[in-house]
């Protein structure tokens, strides 16, 4: 009986044990959802952003044409200029006295003319009659001209010299805003130093450096958006007006500037500015080439990747990785220059938690 009761009690374990893997047996898959795109050609657009300072677009940096010591000084920065307005004035006193110097050498260069004028004068009645030689009139005639010769170098000098008194003077070329004054009262000054910075017009341009990659793909007249951080939710428009064939040698970039189109007051010299640019591939710019989202791009030791999908359903799919190699970035994301084809499709979310291999469910 005890025999017949422990056969049947391992009957039922065996029932229990069998029933418990065959719920295992039923239990369902589980799938991944997963994201995808289908690599299809576009039009390629490379987008591009450099910094850029904003400046004024006509500065004229203001100097003085001889060195001296600054005996007026009316120039503030910031002050709001007319044309014509004195800025500053040297106290050249050595140039005063050297033009009051050639006044009195003029005085006395016309006073020797005239003389000899009036004994040409002279002269050549006498001669006439027949009172003077040939001789004589030729004299006064020579007297004369010599005395003409140093009037006129006279004169010239008196310029010369009223022109070094002027170049002590500095007045506003045109209307504008003074945006730097570099020098203090009684300071002396070399001829040449720039003082000042004059910013005349109301117009405002951006210069940016481009590097040597790029500088072929702009042009005059390139259209381009332009932000400053200190001018937030704006963006302007602005338009490449200069492009310098010559590398800077400070910044080893091409120097080009772009006029903002319509500027308000808040954009002033000075200010950095964001500057992108948007043109097309170096080839040709009909051209189509394979686009592929930046967020399904991933990268390892062995480079960049995707993560492909191979589905006969469109439901049910096998994600593979692919490597590829990338090239410029677009507007539209990265052109594929091999790796994958018109077509495929790519995951383009949770790339770090697929495996190779893994079964997934396209959504």
């Amino acid at each position: 009986m005890k025999y017949l009761n422990h056969t049947l009690a391992m009957l039922v374990l065996v029932i229990i044990i069998s029933a418990c893997g065959n719920k295992e047996k039923k239990k369902e898959e589980v799938i991944k959802p997963v994201r995808y795109e289908v690599v299809a050609k576009m039009n390629a657009q490379k987008v591009r952003s450099y910094s850029g300072v904003a400046s004024a677009s006509n500065k004229i940096e203001l100097s003085f044409r001889t060195s001296g010591i600054v005996s007026v000084l009316k120039a503030k920065i910031g002050q709001r200029v007319k044309k014509g307005d004195l800025l500053m004035r040297l106290d050249n006193v050595q140039a005063q006295l050297t033009y009051e110097q050639s006044i009195s050498a003029l005085k006395s260069a016309q006073s020797a003319m005239n003389t000899a004028k009036s004994s040409l004068e002279r002269s050549k009645a006498l001669y006439e009659k027949g009172s003077h030689s040939l001789s004589e009139y030729e004299t006064a005639k020579n007297n004369f001209q010599n005395a003409l010769d140093k009037f006129e170098s006279a004169k010239r000098k008196k310029d010369i010299d009223q022109s070094q008194i002027n170049y002590g003077y500095i007045y506003a070329p045109k209307s504008g805003v003074l945006a730097a004054v570099d020098i203090s009262l009684n300071e002396t000054v070399g001829s040449g130093q720039v003082v000042a910075i004059l910013n005349a017009g109301d117009d405002v341009n951006v210069l940016v450096g481009l590097p040597e990659n790029v500088i072929n793909n702009v042009a005059l007249g390139m259209t381009t958006e332009v932000e400053f951080s200190s001018v937030t939710g704006r963006t302007f428009t602005g338009s490449v007006i200069e492009v310098s064939p010559i590398v800077d040698s400070n910044t080893s970039t091409f120097p080009v500037k772009i006029d903002i189109n319509k500027p308000i007051e808040s954009i002033k010299p000075g200010m950095v500015a964001n500057v992108t640019f948007t043109y097309g591939s170096d080839s040709d710019s009909g051209s189509n080439q394979l686009v592929v989202p930046v967020k399904a791009v991933g990268e390892d030791g062995n480079g960049n990747f995707v993560m492909c999908i191979q589905t006969s359903d469109n439901k049910i799919g096998i994600v593979k990785k692919q490597n590829i190699t990338l090239g410029e970035l677009t507007n539209n994301g990265f052109i594929v220059l091999k790796g994958l084809e018109e077509g495929q499709l790519i995951a383009t979310a949770g790339l770090q938690t697929l495996l190779n291999n893994q079964k997934v469910k396209l959504q």
